[in-house]
């Protein structure tokens, strides 16, 4: 039996046990090795790594967004809406998969903007070059995942299982949890809080079936057994995700609201043009950027080429800083957007 049919039989075992009490620790097993198979299947393969047959698309400007979703839901028409018509979009295929790279320019930084339809059809299975598009959209600082207004919730929990599948969770946060394997001495198992979703005894087994029989573990947070099973395996991604539901114009107000009201989500309509200057501001705040420009002393501010850098940098990554009216102020001093550098020389 090969890695996909042992993944499809334990996904059906999942299914059709009921969850309860009695079958916690069941399913606890079963979610490990349903975890171990697909870690397997997203390996790269030994032949893969001969030169020439990587597949990759350079990382360029200030921040990486991934456009995930299905066909027809106006990707491409996001795509030419969105990005500067002065870059070029070139296209890198790789057997039923493109790659089209574009560029966002906003607030003076250049975002950009991975159009990744194959993701989907060929990398949770394997398939094709999918480890490949993977290893792509796991280097992205945020995913926009298109949706189709007209087909309600239905994408939107398809591709969030294919990316759950994939080791890639959308907004969530890494479990606080403390592991560390050690060469003896048994399993140590402490909490800072009550658990209400995974025991020690779960945990030693969920271990065990790793082949880890000693280790330290800490939660310091209510997790359950997906959670410290993503510990344990250490390659999961988190990060920001934003839902953009495309089509506006052809539902109900009504529908519009209870989309618009959804949790991390901006309804729009490409062919209409409506509510795009909104999602960009959306994904300036997904992308946590700040916007610093630089001044010479004597000289008036130069606004029109910024620094961009992550909320929260400090001067120690620009130097000494003077904001109007001007102050000065200690390397750890906290930047804000549109902040004015001057860079002092002692």
């Amino acid at each position: 039996m090969g890695i996909l049919e042992k993944i499809s039989e334990i996904e059906k075992e999942i299914a059709r046990t009921q969850k309860n009490k009695a079958t916690e620790y069941h399913l606890g097993l079963l979610k490990a090795k349903l975890a171990k198979y697909r870690a397997q299947l997203l390996e790269p393969s030994k032949s893969a790594s001969s030169k020439g047959e990587g597949f990759d698309v350079m990382k360029s400007g200030d921040a990486r967004v991934a456009l995930i979703g299905f066909p027809s839901v106006g990707k491409s028409t996001f795509l030419s809406l969105m990005t500067s018509t002065a870059s070029e979009a070139a296209s890198y295929e790789f057997t039923t998969l493109t790659c089209i790279p574009g560029v966002i320019e906003y607030k003076g930084a250049n975002i950009q903007l991975l159009d990744l339809p194959g993701i989907i059809e060929g990398a949770a299975q394997g398939r094709g070059r999918g480890r490949q598009v993977i290893a792509v959209a796991r280097t992205a600082d945020v995913v926009v995942m298109m949706l189709d207004a007209t087909k309600g919730d239905v994408q939107r929990s398809l591709l969030e299982k294919e990316l759950e599948s994939v080791g890639i969770r959308l907004n969530k946060h890494k479990p606080n949890i403390y592991f560390k394997p050690k060469k003896g001495g048994g399993i140590s198992f402490n909490s800072t809080v009550t658990l209400t979703q995974c025991s020690e005894k779960l945990v030693q087994l969920i271990l065990h079936e790793y082949k880890i029989f000693n280790a330290e573990v800490l939660f310091r947070e209510d997790c359950s057994p997906d959670d410290f099973i993503d510990v344990i395996v250490g390659n999961r991604v988190y990060m920001p995700c934003l839902y953009v539901y495309n089509k506006i114009d052809q539902i109900s107000m009504e529908e519009v609201d209870r989309l618009a009201r959804k949790p991390n989500s901006v309804v729009i309509s490409c062919g209409m043009k409506l509510n795009l200057d909104y999602l960009l501001e959306m994904l300036w705040e997904y992308l946590a950027l700040t916007c610093i420009y630089t001044k010479k002393r004597g000289q008036r501010p130069d606004f029109t080429d910024a620094i961009i850098l992550r909320k929260g940098a400090s001067v120690e990554h620009v130097g000494t800083s003077t904001k109007y009216s001007p102050q000065r102020v200690g390397l750890t001093h906290t930047m804000e957007h549109e902040d004015v550098i001057q860079i002092v020389k002692k």
